[in-house]
């Protein structure tokens, strides 16, 4: 008898483990997305000076570099964000001692926060010097406010989305249950930066670096539930 009602006992507690366990809520899922499109306001680019011949005089990566550096104060640009990458090529002594007709070149790279900056720039350096210009990278300043705001967008989408779908069946949101976060990889789209060659011809410096907007999107998927 005793065993018996242990039985009974370890059933009823079982069952109502069971009923707890089990939500009879109803529910609707969605899903909302929130996109938009940001001009980048930080831009990371890198040119190369080369030495050149001017019949039979060389202009020299001095001079050039001169240029640079009275182009980019003139812009604006401040001093921590105008840097050197590359000075192997114009440390070369050996190179330039074996051949004297040796054309050093050197890297630089320079932080923009508009990219006419940069084309402001290149107009005053001398285009034949001017070896190449490449886009090393570029971003959003205030990227992690909007991240914050487009996830908030989608979620108030979801709802929306939840709301119009019950009304057409005389029902309402209720209580959110679960918010998803989808991982998109972070939401940027960008594209690839890109290398420009710079043609060494005489008049000024003509600059075709461009790129498309930084678009971001974000997924919810939220778990609504469904009220009368």
């Amino acid at each position: 008898m005793k065993k018996l009602l242990i039985l009974i006992m370890l059933v009823v507690a079982t069952s109502s483990v069971f009923a707890q366990a089990v939500d009879l809520r109803r529910k609707i899922e969605v899903t909302g997305v929130a996109e938009k499109e940001v001009t980048p306001d930080i831009i990371n680019i890198s040119i190369s000076l080369q030495e050149y011949m001017d019949g039979k005089k060389k202009v020299t990566i001095d001079q050039l570099e001169n240029q640079l550096e009275t182009a980019v104060k003139a812009a604006g640009v401040p001093k921590e964000d105008f840097t050197v990458n590359n000075v192997s090529a114009w440390n070369n002594t050996w190179n330039k001692k074996k051949t004297p007709d040796f054309l050093a070149s050197k890297q630089y790279g320079i932080r923009v926060h508009d990219l006419n900056k940069f084309n402001q720039i290149l107009d005053k350096i001398d285009p034949k010097g001017i070896q190449s210009t490449n886009i090393d990278s570029y971003d959003y300043s205030k990227m992690e406010d909007l991240k914050r705001e487009l996830k908030i967008q989608a979620l108030h989408v979801a709802k929306e989305k939840a709301a119009y779908l019950l009304s057409s069946i005389g029902d309402k949101v209720g209580d959110v249950i679960s918010i998803t976060e989808v991982d998109n990889g972070g939401g940027y789209q960008m594209p690839r930066p890109v290398m420009y060659s710079m043609a060494k011809t005489a008049g000024p410096a003509e600059s075709d670096i461009n790129f498309k907007n930084i678009k971001l999107s974000f997924q919810i998927n939220a778990v609504f539930e469904i009220v009368k």
